[in-house]
């Protein structure tokens, strides 16, 4: 009995053997048809790839997605890096136009003070404090600067010196003066001969200089210039000072005041020019022994 089940199981086992390779060699042949189980199989497969494809290509197409917002990300970052740098480029470059024009202008102010022993220097400091007053500059006594030598600009008359040290010193502004601080000035008027005032303050509302003194009979209009007289025995003559904005009597009606527009930025100097006038007073005297 285990003989003949052991010989049926040999059998169903060689039987199917022989339909598996009926049906393999059925398969692999040329037809023009799938029979009806390849067709099950082939859709099988198929709606499970069409099933698992959708997710698949979702997530590889968020995740390529997301990767591509990172690369942007990062090259907009590194372009904003570089405008940044092209911008600070930019400025730097017209930081530098803009100082070395007033270096030229500082040059050929300096050049054409022939009569005066001039001295460049740089601010190198100005207080919060005191911004509208005083400024330090980087020369001093070691140089030829001297307390009360006029200081200027290549545009105008900005202030004096105030104390000197060794290598530095301290610049008092036009917009820091009062009645202790006067300029001797000449008003210059077309087709008339000069008028004599004293710079004797500063009006801190109108940013002007006030040029008082000035004679009642004396016709001062807007748009004269101011120049430094010189006959105060501190400031040289003829270093440009303003123009003349307004003129009004004073509170006593016995003279004229004078606002005087500067010609010079009181508020935005990095160079200097400190006038000696030793030299002007030396060549006076020379003069005055030749005439001897």
């Amino acid at each position: 009995m285990p003989s003949l089940f052991r010989r049926k199981r040999l059998m169903v086992v060689l039987i199917g053997f022989i339909v598996l390779v009926a049906l393999i060699g059925f398969s692999i042949r040329d037809r023009d048809a799938l029979s009806t189980p390849e067709k099950f199989l082939q859709d099988t497969v198929g709606w499970m790839q069409t099933i698992f494809q959708k997710p698949v290509s979702f997530v590889d197409t968020t995740v390529g997605n997301i990767q591509d917002m990172f690369m942007v990300y990062e090259q907009n970052q590194v372009l904003k890096s570089r405008l940044s740098e092209y911008k600070g480029v930019i400025e730097e470059n017209q930081r530098l136009d803009r100082e070395n024009e007033e270096l030229r202008q500082t040059l050929e102010k300096t050049e054409a003070l022939s009569d005066y022993s001039p001295i460049q220097a740089t601010v190198i400091a100005r207080s919060s404090e005191r911004w509208f007053q005083q400024m330090t500059i980087n020369k001093g006594e070691e140089h030829g600067v001297e307390k009360d030598m006029a200081v200027m600009t290549s545009d105008g008359l900005v202030g004096k010196v105030k104390s000197a040290g060794a290598f530095h010193s301290t610049i008092q502004l036009l917009s820091g003066f009062d009645r202790s601080n006067k300029i001797s000035s000449w008003i210059v008027r077309e087709d008339e001969s000069e008028a004599f005032g004293l710079i004797e303050g500063y009006d801190d509302e109108s940013g002007r200089l006030l040029l008082e003194g000035i004679k009642l009979d004396e016709v001062v209009e807007k748009g004269d210039t101011v120049l430094s007289s010189g006959l105060g025995g501190v400031f040289p003559s003829n270093l440009r000072i303003g123009t003349v904005e307004e003129v009004v009597n004073d509170q006593f009606g016995l003279t004229k005041t004078a606002y005087v527009e500067p010609f010079a930025d009181l508020f935005d100097i990095n160079h200097v020019i400190v006038v000696d006038r030793t030299a002007e007073s030396i060549e006076e005297d020379s003069v005055m022994d030749g005439e001897g």
